[in-house]
C-alpha cells in the first residue's frame, strides 16, 4: 500500500464485505479476524481487486 489512504480504502472495501479490519500503513499490515474458510477466501478476493497481496508472516508458505 501506497498511504493511509490506501490502509482506509481497504478497511472501507473489507467492511462493504461485512469484515472488520484494522489496517495500518505505517506496519504494513492488515488485522483481521478469520471467522472461516468463506471468510478468508472474500478477504483474498477483496485484496487482490484492490491490487493487493495478502501475505502471511506467521507461515509465508500460506501466501496468496
Amino acid at each position: 500500500m501506497n498511504c493511509d489512504a490506501c490502509a482506509k480504502m481497504i478497511e472501507l472495501d473489507l467492511e462493504d464485505e461485512g469484515i472488520v479490519a484494522k489496517c495500518d500503513y505505517a506496519k504494513s499490515s492488515l488485522e483481521i479476524e478469520i471467522e472461516d474458510e468463506k471468510t478468508e477466501d472474500k478477504v483474498k478476493e477483496v485484496l487482490k481487486k484492490g491490487g493487493y497481496l495478502l501475505v502471511n508472516k506467521v507461515n509465508p508458505d500460506l501466501t496468496s
